[in-house]
């Protein structure tokens, strides 16, 4: 089948709209979401990220005061540290741009 046969049959597709003022059906399925429900999932998903965020940065923490002097695990253990914290704002950052886009729109 070539393209123009694929982009005629796309053109020549219709959607039987039902009786009664009952709106078209397509055929696809159809969801009830909302402002609330998008807020609430994004609190979730940013908080899970926080949260792993947090227990990275302790175990980072730990692992520095466990390098027992040791140069080089000392600066990986800050690395860790480091890289736990800037995620640590990106994910708080990136809630609170997502609930200013929410509430705005």
């Amino acid at each position: 089948m070539g393209m123009q046969a694929v982009f005629h049959t796309l053109a020549d597709a219709k959607v039987e709209c039902l009786q009664g003022g009952g709106g078209c059906s397509t055929g696809l399925p159809t969801v009830q979401a909302s402002d609330a429900n998008l807020t609430a999932l994004m609190q979730l998903v940013f908080g899970i990220i926080g949260a792993v965020a947090i227990i990275v940065i302790i175990i980072g923490a730990l692992n520095m005061s466990m390098a027992e002097g040791d140069a080089g695990k000392v600066a990986k253990a800050r690395q860790t540290v480091i890289f736990a914290l800037v995620g640590l704002a990106i994910a708080v950052s990136a809630e609170a741009i997502i609930a200013f886009t929410v509430k705005n729109i």
